[in-house]
């Protein structure tokens, strides 16, 4: 793959000068002028060809993708997939022969089957249109929160001790009335708001 991914790299490096037709175009580009002193290849070497086609059928390949991997991808940040999204047909040639005259001459559908022959979606399907994805994105939170809902009550009942007495507000009552009974902190605790003569709290 490696081996693979560089000759698409000195691919693509001989053909930059004619990406802008590319761009404009669904098929192949034109070949460029006889003064270029770059030679371009027509195709791959015939061991990349043995080890790439039998995965992607018969789909082109017409660029380095954005791993430089023969894939299919919709990318808005790499808009233009190394191979074709369909393989190749006698009525898609067809059509890329047509598309190289007038392009008034083809109807919308014509031209609609061009674009899908090479990609999949548009950028307003791939980038913009709903995915639902929202929806597992709130399953997976609801189902983390009921996760630890139940770890916790599992730890409550099995991990933690009972409560102390010392904590009940019952205890807590007596407590308050022994400390009122043996006087403790007259001068500015809990005694010194008892009135030990009516015996009631004071106002």
């Amino acid at each position: 793959m490696n081996e693979m991914a560089n000759h698409l790299v000195k691919h693509m490096v001989r053909v930059a000068p004619r990406m802008s037709v590319r761009c404009a175009s669904s098929s192949t580009p034109a070949r460029p002028i006889k003064s270029d002193p770059v030679a371009i290849p027509e195709e791959l070497p015939q061991e990349l060809k043995d080890s790439i086609y039998p995965k992607i059928g018969k789909r082109e390949i017409v660029g380095f993708g954005w791993n430089g991997l023969p894939t299919y991808v919709d990318r808005c940040e790499f808009p233009f997939p190394s191979i074709r999204f369909k393989e190749t047909t006698p009525e898609i040639l067809a059509l890329r022969e047509k598309e190289k005259g007038d392009w008034k001459k083809l109807s919308v559908e014509e031209k609609k089957a061009l674009y899908r022959s090479s990609f999949c979606q548009t950028f307003a399907e791939f980038d913009d249109a709903p995915t639902g994805e929202w929806k597992s994105i709130i399953g997976l939170a609801l189902m983390g929160i009921v996760v630890t809902g139940w770890c916790l009550i599992a730890v409550h009942q099995m991990a933690y001790d009972r409560l102390p007495v010392t904590i009940t507000e019952e205890w807590k009552e007596k407590m308050v009335e022994h400390m009122v009974r043996q006087g403790q902190n007259p001068l500015q605790g809990v005694s010194s708001i008892w009135d030990y003569e009516n015996n009631r709290w004071k106002k």
